[in-house]
């Protein structure tokens, strides 16, 4: 492709899908190597941008992952929305069918997002935990609604341990299927279902 073509090319994406294809593409470099390991001039170079062009969405790299990291949460967050109104024993199996699509489709996002922690930048663990921080309310803000938890339940230091230990059990299992696949969906539903009411039980 001559370059002035690839130029026009370069100049149909919008702002919001330019950005959009930076994230994507730091997704899967973030999901294959540690965060120290990854480099900007790479996003560049896979994205066909400039490193200046970048610079100017993400002014540093920190802010870079940081953002893949929130385009992960908020996306796991939208899609995993309790149901008002609903049992939490009914609405259970369809979000999660709902949120292991999501793992599947977006498993180079899934990856990076979990290996937020493990990065040396403080900056970045803080927002990864404030992510997860926020997967918690979610799920107890459901168990608080429902009649058959309630506050009294949901709102104790148990069920806070319980969720937290539920949520770091359910992305092992995640991580592990997406790399050996021995269980189907299903399977891997039915095993997180029964693992979040069996500690709420």
């Amino acid at each position: 492709m001559p370059a002035n073509q690839g130029e026009r090319a370069r100049r149909r994406l919008s702002t919001g899908e330019r950005r959009e294809q930076l994230l994507t593409v730091g997704a899967r470099l973030f999901s294959e190597s540690p965060y120290e390991d990854v480099w900007i001039e790479q996003v560049a170079e896979i994205a066909g941008v400039s490193r200046g062009l970048l610079y100017h969405y993400f002014p540093t790299k920190r802010d870079f992952f940081a953002a893949v990291v929130e385009r992960e949460s908020e996306r796991l967050l939208r899609l995993t929305a309790a149901v008002p109104g609903e049992p939490v024993r009914e609405q259970l199996p369809a979000g999660l069918d709902t949120y292991l699509v999501c793992v599947e489709e977006h498993a180079h996002g899934f990856r990076a997002f979990h290996r937020a922690d493990a990065a040396g930048d403080q900056a970045v663990r803080r927002v990864y935990r404030q992510a997860l921080a926020a997967q918690e309310r979610q799920i107890l803000d459901a168990l608080a609604a429902d009649p058959e938890f309630g506050p009294e339940i949901a709102g104790t230091p148990r069920a806070r341990m319980a969720v937290r230990g539920w949520l770091a059990f359910t992305t092992a299992v995640c991580l592990e299927w997406l790399r050996d696949g021995e269980l189907t969906r299903g399977e891997v539903r039915d095993l997180c279902v029964r693992g979040l009411l069996g500690v709420l039980g």
